[in-house]
């Protein structure tokens, strides 16, 4: 039977910022082998040939669905004439790095950092990560299906996971263990705030390797929802508890796919992470960073970087940027997004003794890189980590999201907003007066004051975010804890 993956998008799966996602009762066995018929379907009319020898990698995280998804995933391969190389519960850069050095397309079944009751798909060709061009073609592919193989949505005959092939793990783990210097961390306590990301056990080892005592920290079974975009008071405090506790020097994390870092210094203070793109991309020595609309304006302030590039919200277009600044020079060119989800596009070359060590490119959101880098930082200046950004702007970025908005109100509120200059100055003047409005990706508000309120519906679920920036954190955070309540207000 011939399926148009369009007729998906009813069930509420679509492509968000990054992959495929949907609720998991959505994201039906039919669902994703689709999504993944769609997906090779693309990549083999691009490449062509290879018949039954093609090779797809396949990982997935540690969330309760995935193992099922992934599993209908493979099935879908074996269908379409590829093998399926299962990778495992790995990391998402862990997945495109291994892509990329093989030449092979891949699929990660992960929900990053949303709900547990929600999953999706992200795909990457040989090149990396795919773009938005790419999300257009599988979105609007015909797959064949076997009607007579699916009941309810799901495999008559459930297909069983590969044999699990570590090499992409241990891959990944030697990309940072040749890069950084070995005992850098020597005489440092961190503890990882293990929960349930699929980078727990990877991100300990590392450390521990490089030269850290590490004290892992509220492993659990249950997924967690991590959102390091939004960390939430209770993560904030129960950081501070830690590091008093244990008497740490740094406590990290990652989200549950492991592509967006969280940081917090010897105080339990946890950076934001477009703070974190910020010193990263620094210790890389960057000369170009790209980074979306709503990130600190402190990478422009700091006046550190030949050049700043500002794109709309989501990896993709963050991608898109590098390429073209690339093809422009001022190279190494790296990206960052808000959640401190870092991305390299140009190879990174630093002195190790009397040998150079080489750091390939990996354009996708990476969580790794930018732990090790700050820490890396810290030991290189023999400084605390709470003083790495002390020379930086006094910028400082919020954020929070409305959660069970729908996106369809969240387009029409800011519509209306951006409808009139009268309708949005009505609207904002209780902050006061409106001096430039950047509509790039939802509606980012400065005001003379240089606070600034950006409000966006979110990619991945139906939730509306706030991210403000102003003087002070807390000015920060009562323009975000504002911008919500008055869209909450107003919502049609």
């Amino acid at each position: 039977m011939k399926t148009p993956i369009r007729r998906f998008s009813g069930e509420g799966v679509g492509f968000g910022t990054s992959g495929v996602r949907g609720k998991v009762d959505a994201l039906t066995d039919e669902v994703c082998f689709a999504y993944t018929a769609a997906f090779l379907q693309m990549v083999g009319e691009r490449e062509g040939g290879g018949g039954g020898n093609r090779v797809v990698a396949l990982a997935h995280d540690l969330r309760p669905s995935s193992p099922r998804m992934a599993a209908a995933c493979a099935a879908a391969c074996v269908s379409a004439g590829w093998r399926a190389r299962l990778c495992g519960a790995i990391p998402t850069p862990a997945l495109a790095h291994y892509a990329m050095e093989h030449g092979v397309p891949a699929m990660m079944v992960t929900g990053s950092h949303i709900p547990f009751d929600r999953n999706g798909v992200k795909f990457y060709t040989k090149l990396g990560e795919i773009l938005k061009a790419d999300e257009a073609t599988i979105a609007g592919a015909v797959v064949e299906l076997d009607d007579g193989a699916f009941e309810g949505g799901m495999l008559r005959a459930p297909s069983r996971l590969p044999e699990v092939d570590t090499s992409a793990r241990e891959l990944y783990r030697q990309r940072y263990l040749s890069f950084f210097p070995a005992k850098m961390l020597r005489g440092k306590r961190v503890g990882v705030y293990q929960h349930s990301s699929v980078a727990r056990d990877l991100c300990a080892e590392l450390l521990g390797e490089l030269g850290a005592e590490v004290v892992p920290l509220g492993r659990t079974d249950s997924f967690v929802p991590i959102d390091t975009e939004a960390v939430s008071e209770a993560d904030q405090q129960q950081a501070r508890a830690w590091v008093a506790e244990h008497r740490l020097d740094a406590i990290v994390s990652t989200d549950g796919d492991a592509d967006r870092p969280l940081i917090g210094d010897e105080l339990g203070t946890l950076f934001r992470g477009d703070v974190v793109g910020i010193l990263c991309a620094r210790f890389l020595g960057a000369r170009t960073v790209v980074t979306p609309v709503s990130s600190n304006t402190s990478v422009e302030r700091c006046g550190v970087f030949a050049r700043v590039v500002r794109t709309r919200i989501g990896s993709p277009f963050v991608i898109e940027a590098m390429a073209e600044a690339a093809r422009q020079g001022n190279e190494p060119v790296v990206g960052y997004e808000a959640n401190g989800g870092f991305l390299l596009w140009t190879a990174i070359e630093r002195r190790r003794g009397d040998v150079w060590a080489r750091l390939t490119p990996l354009p996708t959101r990476d969580a790794l890189l930018p732990i090790l880098s700050l820490l890396s930082m810290a030991a290189e200046r023999s400084c605390k980590v709470s003083e790495l950004n002390a020379d930086l702007p006094l910028r400082f970025t919020a954020s929070d999201r409305l959660q069970n908005f729908e996106g369809a109100a969240s387009h029409r509120l800011l519509e209306r907003l951006a409808s009139s200059t009268g309708t949005l100055a009505a609207f904002f003047a209780p902050l006061g007066e409106v001096a430039d409005v950047n509509q790039v990706d939802g509606l980012r508000v400065t005001l003379k004051s240089g606070d600034i309120v950006h409000l966006r519906p979110s990619g991945n679920a139906p939730e509306l975010r706030c991210y403000a920036e102003a003087g002070t954190p807390k000015r920060a955070c009562e323009l975000s804890r504002w911008g919500l309540a008055a869209a909450k207000a107003s919502a049609p």
